[in-house]
């Protein structure tokens, strides 16, 4: 009965050297892909962080033709004679700038006559006018979308109802 006992002692002695095998080939296996992850997370957040420090050069360069041209307008003499000349040249950079905000989908938010709606509007100012309360009578500063998000907020004066007061002739 004793020799029956040795070769199940055997079996299971090298069971057990199978399994620890088996345990430490996973366990280098795991060790190997944490390792391969931590250093795909590392690549990513480079490339992350370089993508959002340069995600605005193509804008930035477009701006800088504008820029040059701003130069080339304030370093010219202006004088009688040219003065319609420097006049369409700076309408010119303002159809520049323009375009450049139409290239990037950035759109200007059109106020005038609107009623408020504080998801696109600011107001700073209340004053009398003869279209009815909270009407948009005049823009301080021009807001602007790209798609459905706001980039900046008009900033308006609204209607408080009130009608305007002539002023007395003295």
């Amino acid at each position: 009965m004793e020799e029956n006992k040795k070769p199940a002692a055997k079996s299971r002695i090298g069971a057990k050297e199978k399994l620890e095998k088996e345990r430490d080939e996973f366990k280098d296996k795991w060790m190997r892909v944490y390792a391969e992850f931590e250093n795909f997370k590392k690549r990513a957040e480079k490339e992350k962080a370089d993508w959002i420090r340069y995600a605005n050069e193509k804008i930035i360069l477009d701006f800088c033709d504008i820029v040059d041209n701003f130069e080339r307008a304030l370093s010219s003499n202006i004088e009688a004679k040219n003065h319609d000349a420097y006049v369409k040249g700076v309408e010119l950079i303002f159809q520049q700038l323009n375009s450049v905000l139409k290239k990037y989908n950035a759109i200007k938010i059109e106020v005038m006559g609107k009623d408020f709606d504080p998801q696109y509007h600011e107001a700073l100012a209340s004053v009398p006018a003869k279209e009815k309360i909270n009407t948009i009578v005049g823009v301080i500063q021009n807001g602007y979308m790209m798609g459905e998000k706001v980039l900046r907020y008009s900033k308006v004066a609204v209607s408080n109802g009130e009608k305007p007061q002539k002023k007395e002739e003295n």
